[in-house]
């Protein structure tokens, strides 16, 4: 399973990876229970690689977030994304402490707890998941 191919569906529960494209649609399957689906190319679709959490010096790509949350838990699930807000807010407290807690919501949180819940229980190593290099430009 390749991290750069899976995506989320506005409106659909759970995540997908892509397997297929045609010409007005995407082919992908669920990961949850692996059923294939064609998305239209009308519904809104992302990335999980193209995501990030705000935090208050920059914005982390969630690749990053789901590497720590990994380690934390020592490649396990963590916490359930129907905790309360309070526990949800300082499981992600430990694992990325900078997050930005005005502009990334208590349902923020829980969708990304739940995507990780779902990575993880799909075989997802995120050891094992390269994180893309990009060059930066310095402004002067």
């Amino acid at each position: 399973m390749e991290f750069n191919k899976i995506i989320a569906v506005t409106g659909k529960a759970g995540l997908y990876q892509v397997v297929s494209q045609s010409k007005n649609a995407i082919i992908v399957a669920s990961l949850a229970d692996d059923k294939r689906v064609a998305i239209n190319a009308t519904q809104n679709v992302s990335l999980l690689e193209n995501i990030a959490i705000y935090t208050y010096e920059e914005d982390i790509p969630l690749l990053q977030v789901f590497k720590a949350m990994f380690e934390k838990t020592e490649g396990k699930e963590a916490i359930s994304h129907k905790e309360s807000g309070k526990k949800l807010e300082a499981f992600f407290a430990e694992v990325l402490p900078d997050y930005d807690a005005e502009r990334v919501y208590t349902s923020n949180i829980k969708k990304v707890i739940q995507w990780f819940n779902l990575l993880v229980n799909a075989g997802m190593d995120f050891s094992k998941v390269e994180t893309p290099t990009e060059e930066k430009t310095e402004k002067e």
